[in-house]
């Protein structure tokens, strides 16, 4: 076992820092925000990014090309071991999920995961499938529908 490894057990909870109240904690005085200037200051502080006013790094760099990041499709997963909540026959559509709290919010749509086993013949309403998942829930007699 090193210093290094060590950390406290799951749950744990810790003494809050509390700053400027005495010199043997070693946060007294100026809080550990060393003397005046300008992050001693309240508020203070600089941006991030901010290189003291050389060219910052992500203004040196090129900028070329074409990203589809802004465009990408994001969807909520679910897995079929989920599933197994509902009865049998139950058809499952994204506002069901939603509302027994399965999924969080909807982003782009939901996907659902063949993670799991799924034991209920249902009729699954979602945005995408994953090949495994819609082998499995069409095996048992289920069906699939894509929204």
């Amino acid at each position: 076992m090193k210093l290094n490894t060590m950390h406290p057990n799951e749950g744990a909870t810790t003494v809050r820092k509390r700053v400027g109240r005495g010199t043997s904690s070693g946060l007294g005085k100026t809080s550990g925000k060393g003397h005046k200037g300008q992050n001693a200051r309240s508020g203070g502080g600089v941006r991030p990014g901010f290189e003291g006013g050389q060219l910052p790094l992500f203004r040196r760099l090129p900028k070329r090309g074409f990203s589809n990041a802004r465009f990408k499709v994001e969807y909520a997963t679910i897995n079929l071991s989920d599933l197994n909540r509902f009865e049998d026959g139950a058809v499952v559509t994204p506002e069901l999920l939603k509302e027994m709290g399965l999924v969080k919010n909807q982003l782009d749509g939901i996907k659902v995961l063949g993670n799991g086993t799924l034991e209920k013949k249902l009729t699954v309403k979602a945005h995408s499938f994953s090949a495994g998942a819609k082998e499995k829930i069409e095996s048992l007699g289920g069906k699939i529908e894509v929204m």
